[in-house]
């Protein structure tokens, strides 16, 4: 047994030093915003009750994806503003009489990052697919889901190109 016991720190060792190489994209990300960002949700005039929930949703993937703090823009490494079009509904199912059962939402975000030295903006878009009632309209609790859940795919989307851009910087 206590032979074994080199031969077991020797491999453990090496593993440890000999990774893959994988980062996680929340690393890339960093390289482009920072380590402490501020984020601006600019009111919809339409939808101005979703900007509440949208400005949670970037707040959280800040914290959660790019591992980041959220601070006041005069101390910020990255200055984030965040708009959202407003939703589009579009029939995606049919029953057999011929009524809509199912819509897809689809919002496309834009995003302005400022930096002391670039000032970037990007689109993302988030859908959503969701069934109704047939020869229903859609109630307001089904409409602020679409929107919820298609602005958090929308976040995603514009993680995924931050990373991306991360990725090619050396």
């Amino acid at each position: 047994m206590k032979s074994l016991l080199p031969l077991f720190l020797f491999s453990f060792l090496l593993l440890e030093f000999s990774g893959c190489g994988y980062k996680p994209s929340s690393k890339y990300s960093r390289v482009v915003v920072g380590e402490k960002i501020s984020t601006n949700v600019v009111i919809s005039a339409q939808d101005p009750e979703n900007t509440v929930l949208i400005k949670d949703a970037v707040d959280k993937a800040i914290i959660e994806v790019f591992r980041a703090s959220l601070v006041e823009k005069r101390y910020a490494d990255t200055d984030l503003s965040f708009s959202i079009s407003e939703p589009r509904y579009t029939p995606i199912q049919y029953n057999a009489d011929g009524f809509v059962i199912a819509y897809r939402a689809t919002i496309t975000m834009h995003i302005t990052r400022e930096t002391k030295d670039v000032k970037k903006n990007y689109n993302a878009v988030g859908t959503y697919d969701f069934a109704i009632a047939p020869n229903a309209v859609i109630t307001d609790q089904e409409r602020f889901d679409a929107i919820k859940y298609s602005t958090q795919k929308a976040i995603a989307a514009f993680i995924a190109q931050v990373s991306a851009e991360g990725s090619r910087q050396p």
